[in-house]
Parts: C-alpha cells; sequence; structure tokens
C-alpha cells in the first residue's frame, strides 16, 4: 500500500464480500523513512482490523544498502505503531528495481537473514483465523432450478458447515438444518470458510438474497442502527441526514449518517468536532439504517461487519465503514398500530393525499404559485396545508443555519412533517429551495411514489436577482450575506420533474391552473 488508492481498494472489497486478507504490505521509501503518509496509511490498516504487517523498506539501494537505515526505519515504525494493535510486524529491506529480497535472497545485504516478501507471504497463514470464527455466509443467490430444488448460494466468510448441522437466518431467527452442502465439484459433507456453496435445509424458510446464515450458538447483531468508524472517499463532503446506498456484505438498502461523533487526526490521534467529512478524513459515526440488517462487530468479523455507503445518483462508493456496536435506543420503541388508516382518512376528505414540491431558486416565484395553488384547492373544498421554507425556518428549523449540512437537516424535518400530513389525508404543498437532489429524492421515498409530485419552478437566475423581492441577491453582491444558493452554493435542477414550469412562458396563475389540472387528471380529487 503506497498511495490512497490502497486503502479505497481494500475497503471496497472488505465491504462488498469479495476475497480479503489479514495482512497488508506497506511500502516506504528508505530515503524519506517514515512520512504522515505512512503514518495516515498504517492507522488506516489498523481501523480495517489487519493485524499482520510487511513493512517494506524499498529502494535501499539509494541508499548505498545502509544496514542503519533498515534499523532506524523498523524501530521508528514499531513505536509509531505501539498502540495500533498489529500482531506481527515484517521489516524486509529490498530494492524492487533489481529483485533484491523481493523474490530472491540478495547478496548485496548480507547483514539480513530474515525472508524475501514472497517467502514471507507465502508462510503467513491468515485462513486459519477465519475458519476458527463462528460460521457465516451472506445469501448471494436464491437457487431454484427446479421446483424441486431449493438453495442458498454464496461464500462462506467465516467457520465450518456440516450435513445436520442447525443453521439459522440471522434476521429471522428461523432454525432449520442442513440437508446438503453443493459445490461445482459434487456435494460435500462440511465445508470451511472460502468454500463457494450451495446449502440447501430441511425446513421452506423465508430467506432472500442479503441474509445472513450463522451458527445457532452464535447469532449476528440485528439492528437499523449503529456505531462505526468512517472513511470518506469521495471530493463531494459527507452531509448527516443526506441519503445513501449501505452496502453490507449481499445486503443493501438505504443509509444516512445520523451523527458525526467525532473526526480523527491522523496525525495527533486527536478527537475532533465536525459537522462534515472531506475527502480522506477519517470519523466516528452514527448510521441509521431504513431497515434492520445482521452484522458482527468488525473487530470480531471483518467480513460481516464492513460496509461501503455509494452516492445514489452516480453509484460510485464514496464511504466505507467499520461497525462497532449496535444503537440500543430504539430497542423499547415499537411502533404503535392505530385503527384510523391514511386511506380511511383520504375516504372520508374525499381526495388522495400528496406531497406538491416546488423547488427552485430563490426569487424564482415558488411561493407565489404554491398560494395559488393552494387557494385554487381550498376554493374546489379540498383540504391542504402549506410548508414554506421561510415560515418553517421562525419555528420548526428556526436553530438551522444556512450551511450544505444545515440545508439538508432542514429539507429532512420538512420531509418528515410533510409525511405526516400526508398521513393525515392532507395535499401538503412545500415550497423550498431545497438545492441538492439526494434530498429531493429522500423527500420522495418517503411517501408512495404516486404521492409525490416534484415541481420545477425554472427561472434564470438573472430573472430571479432583477427581481429580488426580499433583497437578498442585494446583500450577496454586497458580501454581507454567505452561502446562498446559486451564487455561492450550488443549485442541483431536477433531471426530470413532474411538472417543469418555465416562468419565461407562463404567468404564476397560469402556472397555478396547469398544476391544479394536472391533479384532476390523475384522480387526485
Amino acid at each position: 500500500m503506497g498511495a490512497d488508492q490502497g486503502h479505497e481498494d481494500y475497503t471496497r472489497n472488505m465491504a462488498t464480500g469479495a476475497s480479503t486478507s489479514d495482512l497488508a504490505v506497506l511500502l516506504v521509501d528508505a530515503r524519506h523513512g517514515i512520512v504522515p503518509q505512512t503514518r495516515r496509511h498504517a492507522f488506516i490498516i489498523s481501523l480495517l482490523g489487519i493485524r499482520h504487517i510487511v513493512l517494506a523498506v524499498n529502494k535501499i539501494d539509494l541508499v548505498d544498502f545502509d544496514q542503519s537505515v533498515y534499523d532506524r526505519l523498523r524501530v521508528e515504525f514499531e513505536t509509531l505503531t505501539l498502540d495500533f494493535g498489529f500482531k506481527t510486524i515484517m521489516a524486509i529491506p529490498l530494492s524492487a528495481l533489481r529483485g533484491d529480497n523481493v523474490s530472491r535472497k540478495s547478496s548485496r545485504m548480507p547483514w539480513y537473514t530474515g525472508p524475501t516478501l514472497i517467502e514471507y507471504l507465502e508462510t503467513v497463514d491468515v485462513e486459519q483465523q477465519r475458519c476458527e470464527k463462528p460460521f457465516r455466509m451472506a445469501v448471494q443467490l436464491v437457487n431454484r432450478p427446479n421446483l424441486d430444488f431449493r438453495g442458498y448460494s454464496g461464500t462462506i466468510s467465516s467457520g465450518h458447515v456440516a450435513t445436520g448441522q442447525q443453521l439459522l437466518v440471522a434476521r429471522s431467527g428461523k432454525i432449520s438444518t442442513v440437508t446438503r452442502i453443493v459445490t461445482y465439484g459434487g456435494d460435500r459433507s462440511e465445508a470451511s470458510a472460502g468454500m463457494s456453496v450451495t446449502i440447501t435445509l430441511a425446513d421452506q424458510l423465508d430467506v432472500s438474497r442479503g441474509d445472513l446464515l450463522a451458527a445457532c450458538d452464535s447469532r449476528p447483531t440485528v439492528a437499523d442502527q449503529f456505531d462505526a468508524h468512517l472513511i470518506w472517499m469521495s471530493e463531494e463532503p459527507l452531509y448527516p441526514g443526506r441519503s445513501y446506498l449501505l452496502k453490507c456484505g449481499s445486503k443493501t438498502t438505504t443509509a444516512s449518517i445520523t451523527a458525526i461523533k467525532y473526526k480523527i487526526n491522523i496525525t495527533s490521534f486527536e478527537h475532533l468536532a465536525a459537522k462534515q467529512l472531506e475527502l480522506n478524513e477519517v470519523a466516528v459515526a452514527n448510521v441509521g439504517l431504513s431497515e434492520p440488517i445482521a452484522f458482527d462487530p468488525y473487530s470480531e468479523n471483518s467480513r460481516t461487519g464492513g460496509f461501503i455507503l455509494i452516492d445514489r445518483f452516480s453509484n460510485a462508493t464514496v464511504g466505507a465503514g467499520m461497525i462497532n456496536f449496535a444503537l440500543r435506543r430504539a430497542a423499547n420503541i415499537h411502533w404503535q398500530s392505530v385503527e384510523i388508516t391514511k386511506e380511511s382518512r383520504a375516504k372520508l376528505l374525499r381526495q388522495r393525499p400528496a406531497i406538491i414540491w416546488f423547488t427552485g431558486l430563490s426569487g424564482a416565484g415558488k411561493s407565489t404559485i404554491a398560494n395559488l395553488v393552494e387557494r385554487k384547492l381550498h376554493m374546489r373544498g379540498l383540504h391542504t396545508y402549506l410548508l414554506d421554507g421561510d415560515n418553517v425556518r421562525h419555528g420548526l428549523n428556526r436553530d438551522l443555519g444556512f450551511t450544505e449540512v444545515d440545508r439538508v437537516e432542514n429539507i429532512r424535518r420538512v420531509a418528515e412533517a410533510a409525511k405526516l400530513f400526508v398521513d393525515a389525508g392532507l395535499i401538503v404543498l412545500v415550497s423550498l429551495i431545497s438545492p441538492f437532489r439526494a434530498e429531493r429524492q429522500m423527500a420522495r421515498e418517503m411517501v408512495r411514489d404516486d404521492e409525490f409530485i416534484e415541481v420545477f419552478i425554472d427561472t434564470p437566475i438573472q430573472e430571479c436577482e432583477k427581481r429580488d423581492v426580499k433583497g437578498l441577491y442585494a446583500k450577496v453582491r454586497a458580501g454581507t450575506l454567505r452561502n446562498f444558493t446559486g451564487i455561492d452554493s450550488p443549485y442541483e435542477q431536477p433531471t426530470t420533474p413532474d411538472i417543469h414550469v418555465l416562468t419565461a412562458d407562463s404567468a404564476a396563475e397560469e402556472a397555478a391552473e396547469r398544476i391544479v389540472r394536472y391533479l384532476f387528471e390523475r384522480s387526485y380529487f
């Protein structure tokens, strides 16, 4: 691992179930010694649970094969990583240019009597440790070639399994007995970590892709909130409350960082307060999921305790994490069923509930058009409520500013409130700049797809600035107002809005009538 790409590749693999090792090779340039990047990589390696380290002191030829340079770097690295939890640190002097101590012993370093790099890598047994852990296998495929066969395919993450052994489905706790272990080479009576198998069970259990099969005497944790170490790998900052895809093993679900407890200074290991994370920063954070998943603490099992975060629009891996423990704060809180449902409330009101979400730049005309739409609906006897961006900041969101982090939280709270209005059977109109696509998508997914209508009030910024009803653009130009959308804070235009209003082509009254007609034609009233 000689560059940032090293730990990024490793973290992607460890969270998606790809084969990884408990050994890492850390390259150090003999000329430059232990640099801040070395310290940073060593710390990340320790977080990833790797316990065997090869310190490859490369380019030893450029310091005349000097033993004192090697000895100094070895001692310095061992001192640096004293508290990192490494079980073995093997320092090997080498010159990759001519293969000295890479695959063959070097005659130019008679003072070094240890193994070559290849020899050492071939002798370290890291797979045995996986076999000694409790059985875990993430289901990657429910195999149904015909009506008579139902098997669960995947790669065994840890432990052993044998026919006749009882296994449980971690999510449901249901137990059954292994009847067959099918492999490419035929049936086996037992299998162990690293093998790809298809397991059949004696009972017809509810098992699907992403479920975790486990040993009955060592059940994994099942929770929808946990504490984790997080490595951020995107140039776009992480904002708490923003929705991402989380992939743990073969299970994928939506997730968000609910709180950043602190970030870690890689140089001093000091804990620092943080509201967001930048590229390559490491933090401890709380993660909330849309549904419970099964996992082990990363320190106990890296293959069931590691995860990656994926951007929902670009599908790029933006972060990787190591689960520490489940958060039990909601363990005694249960959803209370009620007799009066959303459907019964809507039927009484004789309308279909929905969120009409108006988005656009400041001064685009969102509030004006939203007010007109509500008035037209009210005149037709419909039950509505308007949540205006400025109004909610006088109460519900009065504690929030206009940084990217606060904007994300502002939208999350308004979306949660709008969801309650929908549950009450109302047509709720939301007028917010809501500059980020990710948060608008999050709001959409809080309700059924036909209950969310995105209206893009598309007004050129030049026209918005010309209107400047609130005098905000003037303050921005004067330098007294910062983080203003469209100027020094981004606005991400909707790509496929349900209704696209070009204000240059239509007046506010005409736009409002078009929106009302849209609702009528789709039987919202």
